[in-house]
């Protein structure tokens, strides 16, 4: 599949995916976006100091890297592990230049520590930041009662509708701990319909630049 990399509206790059035109992060701006959903309304809203992450997508690695930022700030341990099925290019990784559009120019070797990393082993990418990165389908994770956030930063469901079922949702319900949280850039009513189904409750919050709302569920029982 053809890919490129383009500016979003916030000077940020993202990657084009032109057979699907679709984006890894919203055109309307990559970092906004990923600041928005995952950290505003995942990390800080769990508001917890010791916190297990399963990010849905590793991707480009952005979502990594500000929650890592996040944690450096605020003395947070972070337990991340991120899963993907068709890892990015380390020449994708240089051109995103994601570290100098965040100013943050000395994390340029964190960042690349992270998509260099092997898979399927922990690696500690900084003091208080472990990294596990797992090469595989969504449906293949089997974890139970692990994670007190889940990104899930999937393709959309106009192009990989299986990603949003009911089936998937299980799994992230399964995986997440009583009180555990899973936020999405994702607002169609199917996809929060599903997670209902399997026993979430959910929540419409304001959603990123370029989207009027965004979801939020949360593991209750």
């Amino acid at each position: 599949m053809k890919r490129r990399i383009i500016e979003t509206a916030d000077g940020s790059k993202t990657i084009h995916l032109e057979d699907w035109n679709e984006q890894y992060h919203s055109k309307h701006g990559a970092i906004q976006e990923a600041y928005h959903v995952f950290i505003e309304h995942g990390l800080r809203h769990v508001g917890l100091q010791d916190i297990s992450i399963l990010e849905i997508g590793f991707g480009t690695g952005l979502n990594a890297l500000i929650t890592l930022l996040e944690a450096e700030q605020n003395g947070i341990q972070i337990n991340y592990v991120g899963v993907e099925a068709y890892p990015v290019s380390m020449e994708e990784v240089g051109a995103l230049d994601y570290c100098s559009q965040l100013q943050v120019d000395g994390h340029h070797g964190v960042f690349e520590k992270m998509h260099l990393s092997p898979w399927e082993e922990e690696v500690a990418i900084a003091k208080n930041f472990c990294l596990l990165k797992q090469q595989k389908d969504f449906m293949q994770i089997e974890n139970s009662n692990l994670f007190n956030l889940i990104y899930f930063d999937a393709f959309g469901a106009r192009v990989q509708p299986e990603l949003w079922t009911e089936a998937i949702f299980s799994k992230m319900f399964t995986a997440l701990k009583v009180g555990g949280v899973l936020v999405t850039y994702a607002a169609k009513g199917s996809v929060r319909r599903a997670m209902q189904a399997v026993g979430f409750t959910v929540e419409r919050l304001p959603g990123p630049p370029g989207k009027r709302e965004m979801l939020r569920a949360t593991k209750m029982l």
